[in-house]
């Protein structure tokens, strides 16, 4: 399985990670690559050609995050990694931890993104000095596909109900595309409830009576923004997974930033990249594996006694990965 440490965070995150990963006996062999910032000068850009052929390969990453500069320099290496390998569903499943003190208590919903054309891709240029133009692309096949992978996913689950996010009220063509598709897909899955959600009063419900969606089905801007919206509902982006999946490949990463301003210092929540792992281990069939490691990590999350800063405890990094290991014995 390729492994990709990341930068700032990453490396420290990955660490911890892993360590819990093999504890539970995951029947993994990790081919490490590097990517991101400290490879620019090497290879001339953050992610080099060996590492997709890498992943290509193995079929399945697990990766530490990656720093991406805002308004300048390279393009993000998660978009282009989506894009490259077709990874054209992003899954982020949304769920209280126990003992994580946060707005709402029973929150139990997934986020379905569609990772690969919108106003997402960054197909923009500037059409005349102080003038910038930004293309927003929906297909019919992007959209039945990545809708198609929210019926089967919720199918797969025992998931009751798909909502259909969009903004077909004022992008009709686009918008109107992506719903005209989603509502055809939807008849296939006769047993499962669809419903169609603007984007705009889903924000205001998602902070009001989130209790009510289930599976969320969004193009790739909307799930970008929604998807961080989810994470605050149960304490932040350190508590939630992220994996990229496609046909042919997957990859499985923590949904935060590299956060370089305390990279070193040992005091990262690891838990997401933790979660992340489970989704992993999930997606290749060691199902017993992922659920020793989930049950490790609700028993430290509800003992509240080895936790890191931004939890509101002292722990570092690997402490907390430790304390997860030793839930499992």
């Amino acid at each position: 399985m390729t492994l990709l440490p990341g930068d700032g965070i990453g490396p420290e995150v990955s660490r911890a990670a892993v360590k819990v990963i093999d504890a539970a006996g995951a029947n993994i062999e990790w081919d490490e690559v590097e990517a991101g910032i400290g490879v620019v000068e090497k290879y001339g850009k953050p992610l080099p050609e060996h590492v997709l052929e890498k992943i290509k390969k193995n079929r399945v990453a697990f990766k530490g995050p990656l720093t991406t500069i805002v308004g300048k320099g390279f393009a993000s290496v998660n978009v282009e990694l989506r894009k490259t390998l077709d990874l054209y569903a992003n899954l982020r499943p949304v769920q209280n931890l126990p003992g994580i003190q946060s707005r709402f208590g029973d929150i139990d919903l997934v986020v379905v993104r569609e990772n690969t054309e919108d106003l997402y891709s960054g197909l923009e240029h500037k059409i005349a000095p102080g003038v910038a133009q930004s293309l927003k692309i929906i297909t019919r096949k992007a959209s039945s596909r990545i809708v198609k992978f929210a019926f089967e996913y919720a199918g797969k689950h025992r998931r009751k109900k798909v909502t259909a996010v969009h903004k077909a009220n004022i992008m009709k063509v686009s918008d109107g595309l992506f719903l005209e598709t989603a509502k055809g897909v939807a008849k296939r899955y006769p047993k499962i409830k669809y419903q169609e959600v603007i984007v705009d009063n889903l924000c205001m419900q998602l902070v009001m009576k989130p209790q009510q969606y289930d599976v969320l089905v969004l193009t790739n801007l909307y799930g970008d923004i929604v998807s961080d919206l989810c994470a605050g509902l149960v304490g932040g982006l350190g508590l939630v997974p992220g994996a990229n999946i496609g046909d042919k490949c997957a990859v499985f990463e923590a949904v935060h930033g590299s956060a370089p301003d305390i990279a070193g210092k040992g005091i990262a929540n690891p838990l997401a990249l933790i979660l992340s792992g489970i989704l992993m281990l999930e997606h290749i069939g060691q199902m017993q594996t992922a659920d020793r490691v989930r049950q490790a990590v609700h028993r430290v999350t509800a003992r509240g006694k080895v936790l890191t800063p931004d939890l509101g405890g002292k722990a570092s990094t690997m402490e907390m990965a430790e304390a997860i290991v030793a839930a499992m014995q």
